[in-house]
């Protein structure tokens, strides 16, 4: 899911960057924006005449956790609850570094970045653009860093700095495949989430 996200964003600044091109009356021969090779990774090695994809952390987000993580509904049926493994919602620290023979191009590529993120903060997919099957919604936010946290990523990279910029792509959801038919009431009322999790652990044959 974070390759096709990734690839999702990747895709619709390439478009937008080559009408950007366009509309000065030159024209972008290839994609501009690129993963980086994953054989060059240590050192790292930002390829020449584009600007360069980098996930460089994966955090997880806590505060939009239902009160009972462990409860939820078939996909099929509403009305049929299930006990399922709590979402995993991701937020992604992505960086965009620019690499050009001719500085000011660079400039200009990151420009064009954060110009269309200014423009399209929230993707929530369309005919013209489909988000990957699996995300609803992908928020992009710039994410400004103090100069001593600056250091702290490039060193961590060792490499040398180039010009760049880094965005939190929010969220993707990582959800339960197999989650297992749990009635919610029982004998003795509504299950609660300790109950549902010692059901859970009989069903497996756990003491």
């Amino acid at each position: 899911m974070i390759d096709h996200a990734l690839g999702f964003l990747k895709d619709q600044l390439n478009a937008s960057l080559k009408e950007a091109f366009a509309a000065d009356g030159s024209e972008a021969e290839k994609d501009l924006v690129l993963f980086v090779d994953g054989d060059k990774m240590d050192p790292l090695s930002f390829p020449s005449g584009a600007a360069s994809i980098l996930l460089v952390n994966v955090e997880q987000e806590k505060t939009m956790r239902r009160a009972d993580p462990f409860r939820g509904a078939a996909a099929d049926n509403p009305n049929t609850p299930v006990r399922i493994n709590p979402e995993i919602r991701l937020v992604l620290s992505v960086l965009f570094a620019a690499r050009f023979k001719q500085y000011e191009v660079g400039l200009k590529i990151l420009s064009g970045i954060v110009q269309f993120f200014q423009e399209h903060p929230v993707f929530r997919g369309s005919d013209a653009a489909p988000l990957p099957s699996g995300i609803k919604r992908l928020a992009v936010e710039q994410a400004s860093l103090p100069l001593a946290a600056q250091n702290e990523i490039w060193s961590a990279l060792r490499t040398t700095y180039h010009p760049s910029v880094l965005y939190r792509v929010s969220m993707l959801v990582i959800r339960d495949r197999a989650p297992v038919i749990s009635p919610a009431i029982g004998e003795g009322g509504i299950f609660t989430q300790t109950e549902q999790i010692e059901s859970g652990r009989a069903d497996n044959g756990e003491a």
